[in-house]
């Protein structure tokens, strides 16, 4: 029988949140029949469990990607981070932070790069994404209008021959499809838990081949049940500053979750948003509050 037993008195639900079974009530009892809790519609989508949490018939799932890839082409992971939702999405569409908060200060092996963000080749070009964003650190950004939220374009000027341009898609309200290389794409969703904590939840989508080792690979970072990285406020996000003085501009490691996920909880959980100084390479951040803040994205535009 599909649905949910509780746990306290076995009471038992179908899917649709009507009563079935009461134990320990009598035999001929009818309490069940009067009683219904509240269900949800729930969809497995690129190994995710998704519900709308809302009345009336579900919008059609969007055909992006990640959901439209066969199963063995993609990976779901989550992580969590103690800090408002919403600060960790303007810093998830900030490509500018990428030239000194994912600062690494020499290139290696591009061949070993799978599974690593900002760690293998360009497009198009041998120079390593290390190399780009650490020695082309002036990124023009414009910000498009889109019908599903923003198209963010980072330029960086290589020659008079080259521009190195980079792209992150913003899915209205809390999304963001980010290239991770060349063969692959992160598709990442930012979901309260309340007001000072959030989920980061992601689907990497390979364009080439099956996705390998990516279990492993992550589950060496984070640990279960919670998801919490193992590079935290309690240890200092693994800080060593001889590896900042020779290796990487934060001192916090190579995986650049941990940068971000230090730089958004060092505001503290909800960041004073009157204290700040935006500029130029915050247009993004300034649209997309814009867009939050209006009742149609036509509003913002």
């Amino acid at each position: 029988m599909v649905g949910l037993r509780y746990a306290f008195h076995g009471w038992l639900s179908d899917v649709n949140g009507q009563c079935l079974e009461t134990p320990a009530e009598p035999l001929d009892s009818s309490l069940c029949k009067n009683v219904k809790q509240r269900a949800y519609p729930v969809m497995n989508k690129g190994g995710i469990l998704w519900t709308y949490l809302a009345d009336g018939e579900p919008p059609a799932f969007p055909e992006i990607d990640c959901f439209a890839a066969p199963e063995a082409y993609t990976f779901a992971f989550k992580g969590l981070m103690e800090c408002n939702w919403l600060q960790s999405v303007e810093v998830g569409i900030d490509p500018a932070r990428a030239t000194f908060l994912h600062r690494f200060f020499e290139d290696e092996d591009t061949s070993v790069a799978y599974g690593k963000q900002f760690r293998s080749a360009s497009a198009d070009s041998e120079m390593p994404m290390t190399k780009v964003l650490r020695e082309y650190d002036r990124p023009i950004i414009k910000v498009e209008h889109t019908k599903f939220g923003r198209r963010l374009v980072a330029l960086r000027t290589i020659d008079e021959e080259r521009t190195h341009v980079r792209v992150t898609n913003q899915l209205f309200p809390h999304a963001f499809v980010i290239p991770m290389s060349t063969q692959m794409t992160i598709t990442q969703w930012h979901v309260s838990v309340d007001d000072k904590n959030c989920y980061w939840y992601a689907i990497f989508t390979s364009y080439t081949v099956p996705i390998d080792k990516m279990t492993e690979q992550r589950l060496e970072l984070y640990e279960l049940p919670e998801y919490r990285s193992r590079k935290n406020k309690a240890n200092d996000y693994g800080f060593d500053p001889h590896e900042q003085a020779h290796e990487t501009y934060t001192g916090m490691g190579a995986d650049i979750n941990d940068h971000d996920q230090w730089a958004v909880e060092s505001m503290g959980a909800i960041q004073d948003r009157t204290r700040e100084r935006l500029g130029q390479t915050d247009k993004a951040i300034i649209q997309y509050r814009r867009l939050v803040h209006s009742e149609s994205p036509d509003e913002a535009h």
